[in-house]
């Protein structure tokens, strides 16, 4: 009968098929991890040359919050508008709060030890 062995033509060469794609991924990885390098040290070329920071490329800063693109506008707390953008109350330190919400830790502390509020009155 014809059909089986038309069936053993199509299955080797299916196998055949898998088999290079398998050799074709595993080759284009290992090019994907040599170019990689190339790309990723032309990278922090670039950024060394013009002095890029993260916050320009996006990138998270701080506290787990995403810098904003570049050109696009920041939203200013409330509190900070009404301030004018200054702290109330600031130390020695460079702590600063701006008098709304729960006092800060570095302030209760200072006051626990016998500080007194309008010695951190910022100026």
């Amino acid at each position: 009968m014809a059909y089986p062995q038309l069936m053993r033509g199509a299955m080797a060469t299916y196998i055949e098929l898998q088999k290079q794609i398998e050799s074709l991924q595993r080759e284009a990885e290992t090019l994907r991890a040599k170019e990689r390098k190339g790309v990723i040290a032309q990278m922090k070329e670039a950024i060394a040359a013009y002095g890029i920071s993260a916050g320009e490329l996006g990138l998270t800063s701080g506290r787990g919050r995403k810098a904003a693109a570049p050109g696009r506008k920041t939203r200013t707390p409330r509190a900070a508008k009404r301030n004018g953008g200054s702290a109330a109350y600031a130390d020695a330190n460079g702590n600063t709060w701006g008098g709304r919400g729960k006092r800060p830790n570095w302030l209760r502390e200072a006051l626990a030890n016998g500080a007194k509020l309008e010695d951190f009155a910022a100026r």
